[in-house]
């Protein structure tokens, strides 16, 4: 049960995230995808929870909500769609 986690501050942290959404359940996994060339947070992050009925208390309570300073984005997140390949 996959959230996408938008208009995150970039001084979150993974373990700030897992704090915060451990108030509506079990927190199984937590993706901060960074900058290739920086290294930096990219501003938006995944977490899943448990099961859906977490997720779904998780995605009510906390979209809008402030979390160092930004109000969060939170949705269910969708599956990835595949990129053409790189090379010609």
């Amino acid at each position: 049960m996959k959230m996408y986690v938008g208009n995150m501050s970039f001084n979150t942290t993974k373990q700030d995230l897992e704090s915060f959404f451990s108030q509506y359940g079990t927190v199984t996994d937590t993706h901060l995808p960074e900058d290739r060339e920086t290294g930096r947070p990219r501003g938006f992050a995944f977490v899943t929870m448990d099961s859906k009925e977490n997720m779904e208390a998780a995605i009510k309570g906390a979209d809008g909500v402030d979390l160092d300073g930004r109000n969060l984005k939170v949705n269910e997140a969708k599956p990835r769609e595949e990129r053409g390949g790189g090379r010609f």
